[in-house]
This record gives structure tokens, sequence and C-alpha cells, in this order.
């Protein structure tokens, strides 16, 4: 394998926690990017204009999958062998930045990006349906688009920090990579990125 893969991720909640509308705004905060994109520096995600800036990966994808009782908030990205290191440090130094200085500008634009990606994923019967179904299994009923909305803009920058600092400062992160990942730091120094970090 020519390139490294890696995933990081924090323990998050289940479907019916309170707090996982503000974890999924989190994770639009993060965001996604790769290389194909254009915008370079004028992109919304900070994480993909430090990416972008310093060329640390080839793609990377936020994730937030949430099951019954727990869930996974993280990150997938794909680095150059000699890059692994510099983008996990970048990586959790948003992170941290989210638990402790996200702006409301920030988090305005996230609100509507969430809202905007939620309702592009009903633009046909079979999505709907799949939509009703998950809701059912999740929720015992269908959450209507306007209370799903209300939700989304209860959140504002002081909840995410509040959030974010719940479940990803100084926690312990799950790791999986493959591919060359000798550059990867060791478990120990990764944990201990988790909390403040000093450049």
């Amino acid at each position: 394998m020519p390139l490294a893969h890696l995933a990081v991720a924090v323990e998050a909640v289940g479907w019916a926690h309170p707090d996982t509308i503000c974890l999924m705004v989190a994770n639009t905060l993060i965001g996604n990017w790769d290389r194909s994109f254009g915008g370079g520096m004028n992109l919304s995600s900070k994480l993909a204009q430090l990416t972008c800036h310093g060329n640390l990966c080839h793609s990377f994808q936020s994730f937030n999958t949430s099951y019954t009782d727990t869930g996974l908030w993280g990150i997938y990205m794909v680095c150059e062998p000699a890059t692994v290191a510099d983008m996990l440090h970048t990586v959790q130094k948003e992170w941290i930045r989210l638990c402790t200085s996200v702006t409301e500008s920030e988090v305005a634009r996230a609100k509507n990006l969430l809202k905007t990606n939620m309702l592009l994923q009903l633009d046909g019967s079979t999505p709907i349906c799949e939509d009703i179904g998950r809701q059912m299994l999740c929720y015992n009923r269908r959450i209507p688009i306007p209370e799903l909305e209300a939700r989304v803009d209860a959140v504002n920058a002081e909840t995410i920090r509040e959030v974010c600092t719940k479940y990803i400062y100084d926690k312990s992160p799950a790791i999986a990579a493959v591919g060359p990942i000798e550059q990867l730091p060791d478990f120990n120094r990764i944990r201990s990125n988790m909390c403040w970090l000093r450049d």
C-alpha cells in the first residue's frame, strides 16, 4: 500500500441521547476534504484549510456513527507515509479548538450545512422510506423536519464547546491504521495530545 489509512475516534453517544445533534454539528465543523476539491484556503472547514495549505493528506472524512446506546465520533484520513504524524497532530489541535475556542460564525455555517445535507438526503421516495424506518428503529417515531431543524438551531458555540469537552477533551481515542504507518506516533503520545496542546 503506497498510502497510510488511519481512523481515530472517541466514544460518543447513542441516537436518542440529547447530545447527538450537537455532535452532528461538531462533525460538520470538521467536515471532509479531498485533493480534487477546489477552494484551497477559502474552504469553510479550518481543518481543510490547514490540510490544503500544509499538503498534509490526500483526503479526510469526519464521521459520527451512532448506535443504540453508544457511538463513535472521529475522522478517517489517507496520508503520505511522511505526513501521518503531522496530520494526526493537526487533527488533534482542531479537536481541542472545538473544545476551547470555536466561534459563533463557524457554528452557524455548520448548522446551515447540516440542515441542508439532512434535507438533500430526502430527495426521493426510497431515501424517505429509509429515513422513516431508521427513525422508527431509533426513536420509535418519525421526527418532523421542523422539530429536527429546531434542535439543530438550538446549538450554539457554547454548547459545542461544552459537549466537545465532555466527549473529546482528555479522552482516550480508538485508533486503527493500515499501510506504511512507521511515522504514526506511539499511543501514549497520541493520548497526551487529547488535552491542551501548546505549539
